[in-house]
């Protein structure tokens, strides 16, 4: 009688995770579908009026694989493949790119290009992909070995770069394989993560060694504020390095232990009657700040890759759940057309440049929101993923 009691709980257990790992890809298709009707050329889900290679149609590029990985669904590689073989000519030539600039946003595409050449192989991929390695080779850096966020930052490292750039960087290391690389790909979170950190356990938008840009604290070099989706960014990359990572590197641990102080010091500040978060994350309830979908969004991604990569606790999976479960509530709006549109996106925020932008909580709270946002599309399509693979 025990026996079968048993039996009846396993099975009862194992048919509640295939259900639910059926409605997280269902999730995924849908918010998938949604914005393939939307942008059927993806190169134009940012709004871009022509063509041009960016990280945030490349982003979207990557979880369109990840969920032809999941689902064997053969649109979502050709909306890719499209891409793909309008930006990467025959010579591996990439359009509109342009190494000079040594932007990191720009290399962030390479992840996209080694997924889709493990999936079809083509010889211009491969020189694409060592073009984008090549800029790294030659990338401006501080005096601790970090990379610039871009030419026209000097002496800056972003949050939002650990993404952009150094996910590129650990998964050519692993592709390739170089594996004196992990060393410098680690220690550009303990550069970044030793300026940038908050007494709160959170980190500061950016850091100009510097100490030369009006955003920049005259002592620290640090911005202001902690930004929702720079911190996202954060914790995405360092949840996709881990990944990638030999198991016996000697910085994994410090890398681990980062990712968990971020996510333990994100759930002190979450809203805890929609388990989503702020533009400012650490100054809710102030005039202007408002539940952000995109930071959101990246969180849960984190908190459910965190815990696939047994970085995490298993508890962490009901936190993620909840997180996925506050924005299909809250943020995804039903059209009239049956399409599911992802609102309150904070269209853009950076620091410096022209107009100039200060890092200031005013400055954050008073940036563009919109609705379907790739930096927000992406990341819940991802989440969603994420939590499909964890039931």
């Amino acid at each position: 009688m025990k026996r079968i009691t048993l039996f009846l709980i396993l099975a009862a257990v194992l048919m509640t995770a295939c259900t639910q790992r059926k409605m997280y890809l269902q999730t995924a298709e849908t918010i998938a579908q949604s914005e393939m009707k939307h942008h059927p050329e993806l190169w134009t889900c940012d709004g871009a009026a022509k063509p041009k290679w960016e990280y945030t149609p490349t982003l979207m590029a990557r979880a369109f694989l990840e969920l032809y990985t999941e689902t064997g669904d053969a649109a979502y590689l050709d909306h890719v493949q499209r891409f793909a073989d309008q930006f990467i000519g025959e010579d591996g030539s990439i359009l509109t790119y342009k190494q000079s600039l040594y932007n990191m946003d720009r290399i962030q595409g390479g992840n996209f290009l080694i997924l889709l050449n493990e999936i079809n192989p083509k010889p211009q991929y491969v020189t694409a992909i060592e073009t984008l390695r090549d800029q790294l080779r030659e990338q401006p850096r501080t005096s601790e070995g970090g990379f610039w966020h871009k030419q026209v930052y000097p002496n800056q490292m972003w949050l939002d770069g650990l993404f952009t750039g150094t996910t590129f960087y650990a998964r050519y290391a692993a592709w390739k394989p170089e594996p004196e690389a992990w060393s410098d790909i680690a220690n550009q979170f303990l550069v970044v993560d030793k300026h940038t950190l908050k007494p709160n356990g959170l980190n500061h938008h950016g850091w100009d060694e510097s100490r030369q840009m009006g955003w920049s604290d005259s002592i620290t070099g640090c911005s202001p504020e902690t930004w929702g989706r720079a911190e996202g960014w954060y914790v995405m990359a360092l949840c996709d390095v881990l990944e990638l990572m030999p198991a016996d590197q000697p910085e994994r641990p410090a890398l681990e232990a980062i990712l968990r102080r971020v996510l333990d010091a994100l759930l002190v500040v979450q809203d805890k009657e929609t388990h989503l978060w702020y533009q400012v994350p650490d100054r809710a309830g102030q005039e202007g700040n408002y539940l952000e979908s995109t930071c959101s969004a990246m969180y849960c991604f984190a908190l459910a890759k965190g815990v696939r990569l047994g970085v995490l606790p298993a508890e962490y999976k009901a936190e993620a759940e909840q997180v996925m479960a506050g924005l299909v509530a809250n943020k995804l709006r039903t059209n009239e057309d049956g399409t599911r549109s992802l609102i309150d996106c904070c269209a853009v925020a950076g620091l410096g440049g022209n107009p100039y932008r200060d890092g200031t909580y005013e400055y954050y709270v008073h940036e563009l929101i919109r609705d379907d946002d790739p930096k927000g599309v992406a990341p819940l399509l991802l989440a969603a993923l994420e939590l499909a693979k964890i039931q």
